[in-house]
């Protein structure tokens, strides 16, 4: 398999360890439901996994969970509610949602809440590192110790600093060296969560929480580690330099991200709210069905949904179905040929466009019932086992 790796900015194959992948997905902050955008992002890791247990490949698959951030909390005072049973109350809701879908079960689903003292032990190393500091309860990480800082996203500090402003950076903070050093750690305000630390009763940042979680669950350096490609900068861009500074070169085999969906002119957000979520789309249309809408689009392109794109799905669904229901019309070769070159795309950074061009061509050759000539493998058993690597299921029976 070869994939793109945003820290290059080149497709570059995946070499499995002993026959092992580890898979590092960002999850959700979980104070609303799951929408499409997310699906989409979790498809594409998703279909990366298949392919890979295709080829007999462990892949070992994590999906944290960030119960402890600025926006959970603020939305949970907002409802008047605990942001432990709004964030328990979301999780539930998405991780339905990504299994109706059809995605494999992840291996491990940390939520931050649940590895605080790692998180302090982590800021302390980096303190005696001297890469970070404490300012009046506040541990910042120190930017200027990585002359890198900036290398994964490409961006220059200006474009980094408009970014901060516009991702909860907050770049005019006065106890900051820098304006680009991030929060390691907050004191609480009287209403928040807090433990204890060498520094205040507080709460870790956002960054300081993937890079311990990533690395209490997977082998270092991760092999895949990803998400949406708003996560480049800051939040990937500081697990890097937190890692790096930490001692731990390379984190990372592989940056693979996921562009965004867009929806009504915008991208699709919360803030924003213009949200298609999945589990008004699984109440209209089969999983497959959604699955087949998402692999239309390579993760790489940013596209924007309209309803008239699952009507499509739906259609392609169809006539997969239909297909599927005609005797044979391979011969061994031709099948092996198919499989061969649908794999191809697969292994072609996530080709999923591609992939669904070859199935359509088999559809397409399947429309006439009756026997071909030497064929003994039906469409069946042709397209099944291809539309189950990229997670649009046949139902049994």
């Amino acid at each position: 398999m070869q994939l793109f790796d945003t820290a290059t900015g080149a497709v570059a194959p995946l070499i499995p360890r002993d026959g092992r992948i580890g898979l590092y997905v960002c999850g959700i902050t979980p104070y609303d439901g799951g929408h499409l955008g997310h699906a989409f992002t979790y498809h594409t890791f998703d279909v990366i996994a298949r392919r890979l247990w295709a080829d007999g490949i462990n892949v070992r698959s994590v999906r944290n969970v960030t119960d402890v951030d600025d926006d959970i909390l603020r939305v949970a005072r907002d409802r008047g509610v605990d942001y432990r049973a709004l964030g328990d109350r979301e999780t539930r809701g998405f991780e339905r949602d990504m299994a109706d879908l059809g995605l494999l079960d992840v291996d491990a689903a940390p939520r931050a809440s649940e590895h605080i003292d790692e998180m302090v032990e982590w800021i302390l190393r980096l303190v005696d590192r001297g890469a970070a500091y404490r300012v009046e309860g506040w541990v910042y990480f120190d930017v200027a110790s990585r002359p890198r800082y900036g290398s994964l996203s490409g961006l220059d500090p200006m474009a980094m600093l408009s970014l901060s402003r516009q991702r909860g950076g907050n770049p005019d903070d006065p106890r900051k060296r820098h304006p680009l050093d991030f929060v390691l750690w907050q004191p609480s305000l009287p209403d928040e969560p807090r433990w204890p630390s060498p520094w205040s009763d507080g709460r870790p940042g956002w960054h300081i929480e993937c890079t311990v979680l990533s690395a209490i669950e997977l082998e270092l350096p991760i092999d895949i580690h990803g998400g949406g490609d708003d996560l480049i900068y800051p939040h990937h861009e500081s697990e890097i330099a937190q890692a790096e500074a930490a001692g731990v070169h390379p984190y990372v085999r592989h940056w693979v991200h996921v562009a965004m969906v867009g929806y009504q002119g915008e991208k699709m957000s919360k803030s924003l709210g213009n949200l298609v979520y999945v589990r008004e789309l699984l109440d209209h249309v089969p999983a497959a069905t959604i699955r087949l809408l998402l692999c239309a689009h390579h993760h790489r392109t940013a596209w924007e949904y309209d309803p008239g794109e699952l009507a499509r799905a739906q259609s392609r669904w169809s006539a997969y179905l239909a297909a599927m229901d005609i005797g044979p019309q391979f011969t061994a070769t031709d099948a092996q040929g198919v499989y061969d070159d649908f794999m191809a795309c697969i292994d072609d950074d996530v080709d999923t466009p591609g992939a669904l061009s070859i199935l359509d061509e088999v559809a397409s050759r399947s429309t006439v019932p009756g026997r071909v000539s030497g064929a003994d493998v039906t469409s069946a058993q042709l397209i099944a086992p291809l539309l189950d690597v990229i997670g649009a299921r046949v139902a049994a029976g």
